[in-house]
């Protein structure tokens, strides 16, 4: 068969009539955007920070983000951050979102391609770079009973990087120039510091002096019981300890305060200009966008929307990128991947409730055994730079060639 024909003849079914209808989205913002695509979920915070980054660099710039069937949005993504339905395998709604996003450069991340939606993207001179490629991502009988269409789809990428070598010889295979592909590695998470008012910074950690603090960042009001138990046992061994808490919603911050207050605990309320005195024993962070700064003052770090579900747990590269040991409860699985690469370093511990929550606090007031926990989860948060920084530097490139045509 040749390398037309298979193509052709799947192009032709998807050029079949659109049944339901297909809204490709929210309206396009002005300026260019990048479309990435996550055939698996574990590549969203990847994407996510990715996509950070070139706006940091580019502003203006804005990043869509697609994913596979029955993968869930991240919660709060960063301004220029946009999460749109891919496209079905049909050419009239290929077209609708193609016309729609017209995106300056794409990204596709794991495999599991999409013959129809990347021969359009090529035929529309939308550059393509396919990021983590693994190797049980090319597994479908498509590709091993029509290798001429493997060749013909993969033809539409300006670049290959795999996750190993084995994905490497896979895409070989498939008939891939082996001067297209390069093997880098996953594209693992990292975290990118959250920025801070250094001054503000310096100002609170000399009001803290020596007392031990710990952090419970972006707590639900159903754990907020849970973390303040565990705050008063860890008391009796730190009778000094200042418990920080963020809530994940800062409207939640009044009903949170009239709670604590009611439960008797010397207060500060950050919204409300308190200042943190030698008796304060729990400081409310009321605020949105003031993260890096917790981070970097807290040696301890209880990550939040995580001990009850539906939650999904939230991002711990955050405080990992900023020094700080990590806790976390067991319902984390918008991150699963990411906890369970901080857990294996020994950088990240969980905790199920009051108790576990308690013994751990206490035992990382410990300088020696917070900073030993810290360290290895920030050696994690920088593993997957290197391939981050790659993909960034392709995508510069390709902008700034669309750019001088």
């Amino acid at each position: 068969m040749s390398r037309s024909v298979s193509l052709a003849a799947y192009m032709a079914l998807a050029g079949r009539g659109l049944r339901e209808g297909y809204d490709p989205g929210p309206d396009r913002p002005e300026g260019p955007v990048i479309w990435a695509h996550a055939a698996r979920g574990r590549s969203l915070p990847a994407l996510a920070e990715l996509g950070e980054r070139l706006i940091a660099q580019r502003p203006g710039l804005s990043m869509v983000i697609t994913a596979s069937e029955g993968i869930r949005p991240l919660p709060r993504l960063k301004p220029g951050l946009i999460w749109a339905p891919a496209p079905p395998e049909n050419t009239e709604a290929i077209t609708r979102f193609l016309s729609h996003w017209r995106p300056s450069v794409g990204l596709w991340t794991n495999g599991h391609l999409r013959p129809a939606l990347i021969t359009h993207a090529g035929k529309a001179q939308i550059p393509m770079i396919l990021v983590d490629a693994e190797e049980d991502a090319f597994d479908e009988l498509r590709w091993r009973w029509l290798p001429s269409m493997g060749r013909s789809v993969t033809a539409s990428f300006h670049a290959l990087l795999t996750a190993s070598e084995n994905a490497a010889r896979r895409l070989r295979r498939l008939g891939v120039d082996p001067q297209r592909i390069s093997i880098t590695g996953p594209m693992l998470e990292g975290g990118a510091a959250l920025p801070c008012d250094m001054g503000e910074r310096e100002s609170l950690a000399r009001e803290l002096g020596t007392r031990p603090v710990w952090l419970a960042a972006r707590i639900q009001p159903d754990e907020l019981e849970t973390v303040t138990r565990a705050h008063r046992q860890a008391n009796r061994y730190a009778h000094r300890l200042l418990l920080i808490i963020v809530p994940d919603d800062e409207e939640q911050g009044p009903a949170m305060a009239t709670q604590l207050r009611r439960e008797g605990w010397r207060l500060g309320v950050w919204s409300e200009g308190d200042v943190l005195r030698e008796d304060t024993q729990i400081l409310l962070a009321d605020t949105w966008g003031e993260m890096g700064l917790w981070y970097r003052l807290s040696p301890i770090s209880f990550m939040g929307s995580s001990l009850t579900p539906g939650h999904g747990g939230r991002n711990p590269f955050e405080p990992a990128a900023l020094g700080s040991a990590i806790l976390y409860g067991p319902n984390v699985s918008r991150y699963l991947d990411s906890y369970s690469r901080l857990a294996q370093a020994m950088g990240a511990r969980i905790v199920r409730d009051a108790e576990t929550l308690s013994a751990a606090v206490s035992r990382l007031t410990a300088p020696d055994q917070a900073a030993a926990m810290a360290h290895a989860a920030w050696t994690v948060a920088t593993e997957g730079a290197e391939v981050t920084d790659r993909v960034l530097d392709l995508v510069q490139d390709l902008l700034d060639q669309r750019k001088e045509t």
